[in-house]
């Protein structure tokens, strides 16, 4: 069924021309429509431009501003529940404002990046690495839906579980609608603007993981490359030799992928670090005292959200620094025994640069890591050990 509704996530045939470049055909798609790519003609650039103003002022700008507002215009109204609710949601969208112009500014970084991925497609040969390529593709793809899918799902779910008690799932302030008067229409706007700022932050998550993920495909396709060094008998010494060149240039062009993306994925990830347990830490106060029973699944379906923000994308750096080990180990086992000086010298030197781990750093300050991740997610069970020992949610109450 979903795969009818969305075809790239399925494995293309080798019937079928696919590149590396495809993984992000849905990414690319929604931030074309936010304005954050370039128009697919020249003549089309000014209103481009004007598309994309409208979007980063309206989302980006105003959205914040008017959670804010609502605390100043309306703060007695607030249940405890409700502002949790919001200020959660609140600390989040700044968040996700800060991603998305370190995505925004990133745009011609990620052009630079596709053309390194052409030129690795270039040494995938045979139906095995081929395969190999477009499932990786797919899963690219499927990353993007599968988020898609929970991001909304949370919008959903909190708006529903807020509607059913006659109430407003994130209180902005809308400056055109009486809340109390209009109460569906500044509701469904709301619920508009919420879809808008979360497929937004949809894309600064899906982004690093996407790329990520086809550095670790072409590690892969290496990794195999590596072991069958020196295995074809029939060929003579330069041809070893030239397979050996091509290797070093593969694993080149991975750093120089790698390198030209660490700008951008840095300044989003460093982000989300800050912000992962102060905002898991007021979703499980408000979770665990003042949610009912459609409002909490809401949190938990946010909660769980905030968690895909990091997690997949820190357990796949994780994956990739095993993955450079094991291409020094295979470079290491291949056969190189009976090879000339030459084969052996250049070889030495390449395994030397294998053993150098590739590791992405958020902000200069913290290694993108699973050890990272869950020391950051533990500063929640700080905040909610704080509120118990004062009992602020009885204050609140």
């Amino acid at each position: 069924m979903l795969g009818k509704l969305f075809p790239h996530i399925k494995p293309k045939t080798l019937q079928e021309k696919v590149y590396s470049r495809d993984a992000f055909i849905y990414l690319d798609r929604v931030m074309w429509s936010f304005g954050w790519t370039e128009p697919k003609e020249k003549r089309w650039k000014w209103l481009y431009g004007l598309w994309t103003l409208t979007t980063t002022i309206v989302v980006l700008i105003l959205l914040p501003i008017s959670m804010v507002v609502s605390y100043v215009d309306s703060f007695h109204s607030f249940s405890a529940g409700e502002f949790l609710s919001s200020l959660e949601i609140c600390v989040n969208i700044y968040g996700c404002c800060l991603k998305c112009a370190f995505l925004m500014r990133g745009h011609r970084m990620f052009l630079e990046a596709k053309k390194f991925l052409d030129r690795l497609d270039e040494s995938c040969h045979g139906d095995e690495e081929n395969l190999t390529m477009r499932r990786y593709v797919a899963w690219g793809n499927f990353c993007y839906v599968i988020y898609h899918i929970l991001y909304w799902g949370f919008v959903l779910v909190n708006f529903t579980g807020y509607i059913l008690i006659r109430r407003h799932a994130w209180r902005m302030y809308n400056p055109f609608l009486d809340s109390e008067e209009n109460f569906y229409s500044s509701s469904f706007a709301e619920f508009f603007l919420m879809s808008a700022v979360v497929t937004m932050d949809q894309c600064t998550d899906v982004s690093p993981l996407t790329h990520v993920l086809m550095a670790r495909c072409h590690i892969t396709l290496l990794k195999d490359r590596l072991g069958r060094l020196r295995r074809d008998i029939r060929k003579s010494d330069d041809e070893h030799y030239n397979d050996l060149t091509k290797c070093i240039k593969d694993h080149r062009l991975i750093l120089e992928y790698i390198n030209v993306l660490r700008p951008v994925f840095s300044g989003t990830i460093f982000v989300q670090f800050l912000l992962i347990g102060i905002v898991l830490g007021l979703s499980a106060i408000n979770l665990m005292f003042f949610s009912t029973f459609w409002t909490g699944l809401g949190t938990l379906c946010f909660m769980f959200d905030v968690c895909l923000e990091t997690f997949p994308l820190c357990y796949l750096c994780n994956v990739i620094v095993d993955d450079c080990q094991q291409l020094s180990d295979t470079l290491f086992q291949s056969n190189w025994l009976s090879a000339d000086r030459r084969y052996k010298s250049t070889l030495v030197y390449f395994l030397h640069n294998l053993q150098r781990p590739i590791i992405l750093m958020a902000g200069g300050v913290f290694q993108i890591c699973m050890q990272t991740n869950l020391s950051m997610v533990k500063l929640a069970f700080s905040v909610v050990t704080v509120m118990k020992q004062f009992n602020l949610a009885e204050k609140f109450q």
